[in-house]
Protein backbone atom coordinates (compact mmCIF):
# COMPACT_ATOMS: atom_id res chain seq x y z
CA UNK A 1 0.00 0.00 0.00
CA UNK A 2 1.42 3.26 -1.16
CA UNK A 3 0.71 6.75 0.74
CA UNK A 4 -1.10 8.72 -1.38
CA UNK A 5 -2.35 11.98 -0.65
CA UNK A 6 -5.34 10.81 0.62
CA UNK A 7 -3.55 8.90 3.34
CA UNK A 8 -1.64 11.96 4.31
CA UNK A 9 -4.53 13.69 4.73
CA UNK A 10 -6.15 11.05 6.74
CA UNK A 11 -3.13 10.71 8.48
CA UNK A 12 -2.91 14.80 9.76
CA UNK A 13 -6.52 14.52 10.80
CA UNK A 14 -5.56 11.30 12.74
CA UNK A 15 -2.47 13.34 14.14
CA UNK A 16 -4.10 16.01 15.34
CA UNK A 17 -7.26 14.10 16.77
CA UNK A 18 -6.99 10.54 16.69
CA UNK A 19 -10.31 10.32 17.96
CA UNK A 20 -12.38 12.06 15.56
CA UNK A 21 -15.16 10.23 14.08
CA UNK A 22 -14.10 8.40 10.22
CA UNK A 23 -17.24 10.49 9.26
CA UNK A 24 -15.93 13.83 10.20
CA UNK A 25 -12.91 12.81 8.78
CA UNK A 26 -14.18 11.37 5.37
CA UNK A 27 -15.87 14.70 5.37
CA UNK A 28 -12.68 16.73 5.34
CA UNK A 29 -11.18 14.12 2.35
CA UNK A 30 -14.17 13.53 0.67
CA UNK A 31 -14.22 9.58 1.03
CA UNK A 32 -16.84 7.85 2.78
CA UNK A 33 -16.75 6.86 6.62
CA UNK A 34 -16.43 2.67 4.98
CA UNK A 35 -13.34 4.10 2.92
CA UNK A 36 -11.54 5.60 5.77
CA UNK A 37 -11.92 2.86 7.88
CA UNK A 38 -10.64 0.91 5.26
CA UNK A 39 -7.52 2.98 4.50
CA UNK A 40 -6.70 3.26 8.84
CA UNK A 41 -6.98 -0.32 9.18
CA UNK A 42 -4.32 -1.05 6.02
CA UNK A 43 -2.10 1.60 7.70
CA UNK A 44 -2.62 0.00 11.54
CA UNK A 45 -2.13 -3.48 9.41
CA UNK A 46 1.23 -1.71 7.48
CA UNK A 47 2.50 -0.75 10.64
CA UNK A 48 2.03 2.97 9.69
CA UNK A 49 0.06 3.97 12.22
CA UNK A 50 1.46 2.61 15.01
CA UNK A 51 -0.69 3.09 17.94
CA UNK A 52 -3.12 6.09 19.70
CA UNK A 53 -1.76 7.88 23.10
CA UNK A 54 -3.58 9.78 25.25
CA UNK A 55 -1.24 13.56 25.85
CA UNK A 56 -1.56 14.41 29.76
CA UNK A 57 -1.14 17.66 30.94
CA UNK A 58 1.56 17.52 33.34
CA UNK A 59 1.18 20.65 35.28
CA UNK A 60 -2.69 19.03 35.96
CA UNK A 61 -1.23 16.43 37.13
CA UNK A 62 1.13 18.24 39.50
CA UNK A 63 4.44 18.01 38.20
CA UNK A 64 5.55 21.88 37.69
CA UNK A 65 8.86 21.31 35.77
CA UNK A 66 9.93 19.97 32.46
CA UNK A 67 13.62 19.29 31.57
CA UNK A 68 15.63 17.77 29.13
CA UNK A 69 18.26 15.96 30.87
CA UNK A 70 21.66 15.14 29.01
CA UNK A 71 23.85 12.42 30.17
CA UNK A 72 27.22 11.72 29.49
CA UNK A 73 27.26 7.75 31.29
CA UNK A 74 30.69 6.80 32.85
CA UNK A 75 32.80 3.72 31.66
CA UNK A 76 30.78 0.68 31.90
CA UNK A 77 27.27 2.51 33.34
CA UNK A 78 25.95 2.77 29.82
CA UNK A 79 23.95 -0.66 29.78
CA UNK A 80 22.83 -0.47 33.89
CA UNK A 81 21.31 2.79 33.20
CA UNK A 82 19.73 1.89 30.32
CA UNK A 83 17.80 -1.11 32.31
CA UNK A 84 17.42 1.36 35.40
CA UNK A 85 15.96 4.65 33.56
CA UNK A 86 12.63 2.11 32.59
CA UNK A 87 11.66 2.47 36.20
CA UNK A 88 11.84 6.12 35.81
CA UNK A 89 8.19 7.69 36.84
CA UNK A 90 9.61 11.03 35.61
CA UNK A 91 11.56 10.32 32.39
CA UNK A 92 8.52 10.70 29.58
CA UNK A 93 11.25 10.20 26.55
CA UNK A 94 14.33 8.96 26.81
CA UNK A 95 16.62 8.82 23.34
CA UNK A 96 20.05 7.18 23.25
CA UNK A 97 22.07 9.74 21.00
CA UNK A 98 25.32 10.20 19.62
CA UNK A 99 27.92 12.81 19.95
CA UNK A 100 29.04 13.76 23.77
CA UNK A 101 26.38 12.76 25.87
CA UNK A 102 24.72 9.16 25.81
CA UNK A 103 21.67 9.68 26.62
CA UNK A 104 18.42 12.90 26.16
CA UNK A 105 15.59 12.51 28.30
CA UNK A 106 12.42 14.83 28.48
CA UNK A 107 11.71 14.74 32.36
CA UNK A 108 8.72 16.15 34.33
CA UNK A 109 9.50 16.88 38.01
CA UNK A 110 7.20 18.02 40.53
CA UNK A 111 9.51 21.03 41.87
CA UNK A 112 13.22 22.12 42.44
CA UNK A 113 13.52 20.12 45.31
CA UNK A 114 11.99 17.32 42.97
CA UNK A 115 14.94 17.79 40.51
CA UNK A 116 17.63 17.83 42.73
CA UNK A 117 17.30 14.48 44.17
CA UNK A 118 16.57 13.25 40.35
CA UNK A 119 20.07 14.69 39.61
CA UNK A 120 21.41 13.22 42.44
CA UNK A 121 19.99 9.47 41.42
CA UNK A 122 21.38 10.46 38.11
CA UNK A 123 24.88 11.47 38.78
CA UNK A 124 25.89 7.79 39.98
CA UNK A 125 25.61 6.75 36.17
CA UNK A 126 27.42 9.67 34.69
CA UNK A 127 27.37 13.45 34.07
CA UNK A 128 24.59 15.26 33.82
CA UNK A 129 23.89 18.17 32.03
CA UNK A 130 20.28 20.00 33.08
CA UNK A 131 17.91 22.18 30.85
CA UNK A 132 14.86 23.85 32.48
CA UNK A 133 12.29 23.79 29.91
CA UNK A 134 10.39 27.37 29.57
CA UNK A 135 7.61 26.80 26.93
CA UNK A 136 6.70 24.40 24.08
CA UNK A 137 7.20 26.00 20.53
CA UNK A 138 5.86 23.06 18.76
CA UNK A 139 4.01 20.16 19.75
CA UNK A 140 3.03 17.04 17.85
CA UNK A 141 3.02 18.71 14.45
CA UNK A 142 1.49 16.87 11.45
CA UNK A 143 4.38 15.07 9.74
CA UNK A 144 3.70 15.65 5.94
CA UNK A 145 4.99 14.17 2.36
CA UNK A 146 8.34 15.18 0.72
Amino acid sequence: MQIDDLNWEILNCLQMNARESLASIGRKVGLTPPAVAERVKKMEDMGVIDGYLVQLSHTKMGYQLKAVIMLKAFLGKLKPFLEKVKSYDEVINCYRITGNENIIMEVVLRDQAHLERFIDELITYGECRTHIVLSNVISHAPIQPY
